[in-house]
């Protein structure tokens, strides 16, 4: 019997594409997990999936309160969309159900992080250059920075 050193295995079924870009949005460790979480349980014709906090929690090894705020900082970013959902007990009740996440394209989330970043870059350039000013002005009447 030959042996392989890794089984055989489907690679639509068993893998799930975790985009590179993911690595260029500056996301941390956290975000990383949950979102790659997110990826593994989409339907890849809808983009969407429905697991728990704590389901999420129990894979990346997090607690709910954790990955409610990963999830809120990923929504942020635009990388996924979370909406609420309804179930019906057996007795018709309604209920809140799960969020549906929604996978959005990392395209939109790049050039939002992008675009974060140039206001960021413009932010510190008009301070560098007030600073500037303030220093010759200090400088023209006799006073000194503090």
């Amino acid at each position: 019997m030959k042996y392989g050193r890794y089984p055989k295995r489907d690679a639509l079924k068993d893998y799930f594409p975790v985009p590179n870009e993911i690595f260029c949005l500056g996301l941390s460790s956290g975000e990383i997990a949950v979102y790659a979480y997110l990826l593994r349980c989409e339907n890849r014709k809808t983009f969407q999936c429905h697991p728990s906090y704590k389901t999420i929690g129990n894979a990346v090894g997090m607690s709910k309160n954790t990955v409610k705020k990963y999830v809120d900082s990923l929504i942020e970013k635009q990388l996924i969309t979370a909406e609420p959902t309804s179930v019906y007990t057996q007795k018709g009740e309604k209920r809140n159900g799960n969020l549906r996440y929604t996978i959005r394209p990392i395209r939109e989330a790049l050039e939002q992080y992008y675009e974060q970043q140039l206001i960021r870059l413009h932010e510190e350039n008009r301070r560098q250059a007030a600073l500037k000013k303030l220093a010759e002005f200090d400088r023209k009447h006799g006073k000194s920075a503090v």
